[in-house]
């Protein structure tokens, strides 16, 4: 007598592993999406001096950009005025830690002004770091 077998070959996974698949499939999807470059233009900011050398170092140009505005170490300057006066503050300086400038801006400046701007200061020879500055309530005793 022969013994009949069962020969069904296609075996579900167990359902429980479901779930598990899914999250397996939804990270690696988030993770595939995520390696797309960040738009914009690249930036070499300065790394931090030791002591000694902020002894040395010259006061660096500020400049503060506002909404159509430009403020160059709190004096107001036009727009076509700022290469001409980052060359003329920037002469003279030959090492990267003197032609750091010092970049503020409002919280309200669009992205392509702030964009000429800075073009126009590293054009100038100017190295740019920003100051970024934290709003934060004290309160006294």
């Amino acid at each position: 007598m022969k013994i009949r077998r069962n020969r069904k070959l296609l075996v579900d996974p167990p359902e429980a592993a479901t779930g598990d698949i899914a999250f397996i499939l939804i990270v690696f999807f988030l993770v595939c999406a995520s390696v797309q470059p960040d738009q914009g233009r690249e930036q070499n900011l300065p790394r931090s001096e030791e002591q000694e050398e902020k002894k040395n170092q010259t006061k660096n140009p500020t400049v503060l950009i506002k909404r159509g505005e430009v403020d160059v170490n709190d004096q107001r300057i036009k727009l076509a005025e700022l290469p001409l006066k980052m060359s003329e503050l920037l002469r003279g300086k030959e090492r990267p830690e003197d032609r750091i400038v010092v970049v503020k801006s409002a919280k309200d400046t669009p992205y392509h002004f702030w964009i000429q701007i800075t073009g126009q200061i590293e054009q100038a020879g100017g190295v740019i770091t920003l100051q970024i500055e934290e709003e934060r309530e004290v309160q006294v005793p």
